[in-house]
């Protein structure tokens, strides 16, 4: 895309108040990411829950100078504005006008519940050495993101390949006005936002309206319904489909259990084979949906097979890991290209860390010029303020004095290593950013503080989503305290705190001030309430701003003494605990006239009046639940009426946001609803697990029947088998309890018996003739088996289990 602010304003029928010569080549819609103000724009979107005006400011702080918004702003001085009656309408209507510009482009539009991106990523892997293509960057595919990926088309490109998603009824119809693909795609339909349909043929319905004037749909027919479906209401189209049922055009006629053997793919009439490494139902649908998707390209078998063959996993990853010297190492040496590159300088922008320094690699299997590619490149890092640069590779090295930091060139990884300057690093957040060939991850083993081969990976994206699905039973204008106590229960620390900050949450919960202090040192500045000030705390409660829980007077009167001592002359937020029910902490109601008279002597104002569930996990505690929050309504309001002012209210927790919604009030708490719990189980459907706490096989060893396993001999084999020994034990969190056949861990996706006493450092499971091998992964929870499963083999709780967890176990944060 390239316009001037005046044929952008005459496209969408806009206002421009500004200059009229401006060009905007790209769209930033979140403040938090914009990586260039080169030729950008900031859209201020505004949707029923928030709105992106009030980022403008961030905006013009980075640089910008071409802002469009549903208002004018006249205090800003230098901004060129583009006034829109509907941001979101706005950007509808310029990609609906620039795909109906670029008429060369052939299209391929892909929906479907699960496989979108991926299906996507393989094909662009397969054909943008073919003709030169434009697809989707991540997954962007909503009403925002079709038309952000819409506007990257330009007149070079001869293919465009784009993910459409939907998550309710009447928004396909929107999007297919935007982008009619000439080929559609249908990869599985699942249970993703099925709980905003009616049923399943409502879904089905919506999502192969994008094919309403396509030419050609390739679909997975291993649904009945939506082989029927197809069937009955696209009957002159060109339908190709393709899945692991016989009925299908393209399907697997042969899948040997010998990874040796290749598959054997029927098209049609016609056969042929291809080597397959993973043999899942997933990856084999979406290969099948490459097959079709090339044959309508007029593809040969044979290039086929050699694009599959050539295939290589979708990372669709970056992780984070605390390095050595006080170092934050971001780790996104899965794969590079241009679109990589610019997510990562996005993605680093979340972390408060002054100084960076990038690690680059040479981008291969780019079909741009060399000198056109790293110009582009060398701009782009310019931009993001590296204190240091390391480049790695013969290419991109040639280049090292169009790059503004202090620079250093290798040819090899080797090389980079060896020099030692990696050892001067400290303090600094350093992004890793390479081709696999480079073999990067050599240099975030050298960085990386822990070495132990158990890991507690923290899934960022999912704890967002887990928020959103809660976030979504709510009011717009209802608050969220994320509860990040006892190190965000297991998680970490900071960097959880640091993710939700980046996100906007409203408030942090901590349970002592020590949490709150070491979160403000490393750049927190949301609201933190400490739910146990402990009376040896309140000087850093004052000094950290920190918002302490007031649960009694002794606690009131104590706490205002210090703020009188240290000389506070603003009205200090504290929060007062109601006891309702729970027997644990709070104000009692025949203490509220007194609490009453006390408040109104001290400078202090109450920021939220609150209390606490026992039991809103338990559909059998209904009434009692009800009561406690019936007794919380009700002295909340003689407060209110006492105080003269409305402080917020909250009493709901992560299971009491999905039971008793209607009781919101002004904020809710959320903790383990984050990870990926609840009881309820149209809720649990919709979360994501947020936790994988895995390690490896370290050793195979053959054990004759009799023979003993670990201490104690608790543990006799009942015949010859195979016993793995793996790297974690109780001293990582995992209770002896769950030992000789009491608990499991997942082998290659099977649940493998725990036996023989868990060791402080190790435990031993049993393979028998399981085909595992020295290195291989090793689950100890996240799928199979679940957290809750781990709990039960523990017999306690999720919270339990992950509060238990190590601080020698390394965690490592990762975000698709």
């Amino acid at each position: 895309m390239n316009y001037t602010t005046k044929e952008i304003a005459e496209i969408t029928q806009s206002q421009l108040i500004g200059d009229k010569t401006l060009h905007v080549q790209h769209i930033a819609f979140d403040s938090r990411n914009i990586y260039s103000v080169i030729k950008t724009a900031f859209i201020a979107i505004n949707t029923p829950t928030n709105t992106g005006e009030k980022y403008i400011p961030q905006a013009i702080e980075k640089g910008i100078k071409i802002i469009i918004s549903e208002n004018f702003y006249s205090e800003y001085e230098g901004i060129t504005w583009i006034i829109v009656e509907n941001s979101v309408k706005f950007l509808q209507d310029l990609a609906k006008y620039h795909v109906e510009k670029n008429t060369q482009l052939n299209t391929i539009g892909i929906t479907g519940s699960n496989g979108k991106t991926i299906v996507k990523e393989w094909l662009y892997q397969c054909l943008w050495n073919e003709m030169p293509t434009v697809k989707s960057p991540k997954s962007f595919n909503s009403q925002i993101g079709l038309p952000l990926s819409l506007l990257q088309i330009s007149s070079k490109h001869q293919l465009g390949i784009f993910e459409v998603g939907i998550s309710k009824p009447s928004e396909m119809a929107v999007l297919e006005d935007i982008f009619s693909p000439k080929i559609g795609i249908l990869t599985h339909i699942g249970t993703a936002h099925s709980s905003n349909f009616k049923n399943e043929e409502q879904l089905i319905e919506e999502k192969i309206l994008l094919f309403k004037n396509s030419e050609t749909i390739l679909f997975n027919g291993d649904n009945v319904l939506v082989y029927n479906k197809i069937k009955d209401i696209y009957p002159d189209k060109k339908l190709i489909s393709f899945g692991l049922e016989n009925r299908n055009d393209v399907k697997i006629i042969s899948n040997p259990e010998n990874l040796q053997e290749e598959i054997k793919v029927q098209y049609f009439s016609e056969e042929f084979s291809f080597p397959a490494n993973q043999r899942d139902e997933a990856t084999l649908t979406n290969a099948l949906a490459l097959v079709c998707a090339m044959k309508e390209l007029d593809f040969t078998n044979e290039k086929i097979v050699e694009k599959i063959n050539a295939l290589k996993a979708v990372e669709m990853r970056l992780e984070s890991v605390n390095g050595v010297r006080n170092n934050l190492i971001i780790n996104d040496s899965f794969n590079l290209d241009l679109d990589s590159l610019i997510i990562a300088f996005q993605f680093i922008k979340q972390y408060n860390k002054p100084e960076k320094t990038l690690i680059l690699t040479d981008i291969i299997d780019v079909k741009e010029d060399e000198f056109s590619l790293y110009n582009k490149v060398a701009d782009l890092t310019n931009e993001q303020n590296f204190s240091q640069v390391f480049l790695v590779g013969t290419q991109i090295s040639r280049f090292q004095e169009k790059f503004k930091a202090k620079t250093f060139s290798f040819k090899k990884t080797k090389e980079l290593i060896e020099s030692q300057q990696l050892e001067q690093l400290e303090n600094q957040l350093i992004l890793l950013k390479g081709a696999r060939i480079f073999e990067i991850e050599k240099v975030k083993q050298l960085l990386e503080l822990q070495k132990h081969d158990t890991v507690l990976e923290v899934n960022l994206n999912a704890i967002l989503h887990n928020i959103n699905v809660h976030k979504a039973l709510l009011k717009p204008e209802t608050k969220i305290c994320a509860m990040v106590k006892a190190y965000s229960y297991g998680l970490g620390g900071y960097e959880i705190a640091e993710f939700l900050q980046h996100h906007h949450i409203d408030y942090l919960g901590v349970a002592y001030a020590d949490e709150g202090v070491d979160l403000r040192k490393n750049g927190i500045t949301t609201p933190i309430l400490v739910m146990n000030p402990e009376q040896g705390s309140y000087d850093i409660i004052i000094d950290y701003n920190l918002e302490p829980e007031i649960y009694s007077l002794r606690v009131l009167e104590l706490f205002t003494t210090q703020l009188q001592l240290k000389g506070i002359q603003r009205k200090y937020p504290i929060h007062l605990k109601i006891e309702t029910g729970m027997h644990r902490l709070g104000f009692k109601e025949d203490e509220i006239d007194e609490l009453l008279e006390y408040l109104k002597k001290y400078n202090i104002k109450v920021a939220s009046i609150f209390s606490h569930l026992s039991s809103s996990d338990i559909p059998e505690e209904r009434e009692y639940t009800l009561n406690q929050i019936e007794t919380f309504k009700r002295i909340s309001e003689k407060l209110i009426l006492g105080l003269g002012y409305q402080p917020m209210r909250h009493i709901l927790n992560s299971s009491g946001i999905s039971n008793y919604t209607d009781y919101q009030f002004d904020m809710v708490r959320i903790g383990i609803g984050m990870i990926g719990i609840s009881p309820t189980p149209e809720i649990k459907n919709q979360l994501q697990n947020a936790v994988t706490f895995k390690t490896v096989i370290s050793q195979i060893s053959e054990v004759k029947k009799g023979d003993s396993i670990g201490y104690s001999r608790k543990y006799k084999a009942e015949k010859d088998t195979r016993i793995a020994t793996l790297p974690v034990g109780y001293a990582d969190g995992i209770p002896r309890l769950i030992g000789n056949k009491n608990g499991f861990v997942g082998i290659h996706k099977q649940k493998i018996p725990i036996v023989g006493n868990v060791c402080m450092d190790m435990l031993m499971v049993d393979l028998e003739n399981l085909p595992a091998k020295d290195g291989d992964k090793v689950i100890i929870f996240n799928e199979n088996p679940s957290l809750e499963e781990f709990a039960e083999y523990c017999k306690t709780i999720p919270y339990e289990v992950l509060t238990s967890i190590s601080r020698r176990v390394k965690r490592i944060y990762i975000k698709n």
